[in-house]
């Protein structure tokens, strides 16, 4: 027997009859990604002792990209960037979020995260299920200077965090240095100047044993 459909948030309070059929799916679609508050991730914040979620997080990179686009080693449209932050983590409220540093869960989070996005953007019309699946897709193939912006602030933003914290998810056991390093290495994708400063901060972490396996100097 087929599995029953999953249950949209609009079925608990249906919207009322008579509202055109392209506004209501856009309202659907509207009140479904209300769940993305709910998706916690591994970061801490620096504001309060607490994890962020996704929503949260995907306002932050949004801010990034405003503020920090000068930086880009290719001129960005700013606009389309600030679109393609605010798409990228959408999938999770279906696929979970995959934390960076668990790299069992990162085997099968393409197929889960592909899935998840035609469920979810299925919910709006055509033209913008086409529009913000394509948004989806150039954020994860990296292939517009756009998108590895967009990327470079995805790893970027944690890192701000995990030093907030001093030290955050970098703590994880088996995680050091060098693999955070590893991990954050597309920011220079994107941008020297910041990926000079995100070493320097990773760098001075390591320093100050924040790192699980790193030796404090001095």
């Amino acid at each position: 027997m087929a599995a029953d459909p999953r249950r949209l948030l609009v079925e608990d309070s249906p919207l009322p009859d008579g509202l055109d059929a392209r506004l209501a799916a856009q309202f659907g679609f509207l009140v479904e990604i209300d769940r993305l508050k709910t998706v916690l991730r591994q970061s801490p914040l620096a504001a309060a002792d607490r994890r962020e979620n996704d929503a949260e997080h995907s306002w932050h990179l949004a801010m990034m990209v405003v503020l920090l686009s000068e930086y880009a080693d290719r001129p960005i449209d700013v606009g389309h960037t600030v679109q393609l932050v605010l798409v990228h983590d959408l999938v999770e409220i279906y696929a979970g979020d995959t934390p960076l540093y668990d790299a069992d869960a990162g085997l099968d989070q393409r197929a889960r995260e592909e899935l998840a996005a035609d469920e979810l953007f299925a919910l709006l019309p055509r033209d913008q299920e086409r529009r913000l699946r394509a948004l989806w897709d150039e954020f994860e193939e990296r292939r517009t200077p756009e998108a590895r912006f967009a990327k470079a602030m995805d790893r970027l933003q944690p890192l701000l965090l995990n030093w907030m914290a001093q030290g955050g998810t970098w703590r994880t056991p088996g995680v050091t240095a060098d693999d955070v390093r590893a991990r954050k290495a597309v920011i220079g994708d994107a941008s020297a100047p910041l990926w000079r400063a995100a070493r320097h901060l990773i760098d001075e972490g390591e320093a100050r044993g924040w790192s699980t396996g790193a030796t404090p100097v001095g």
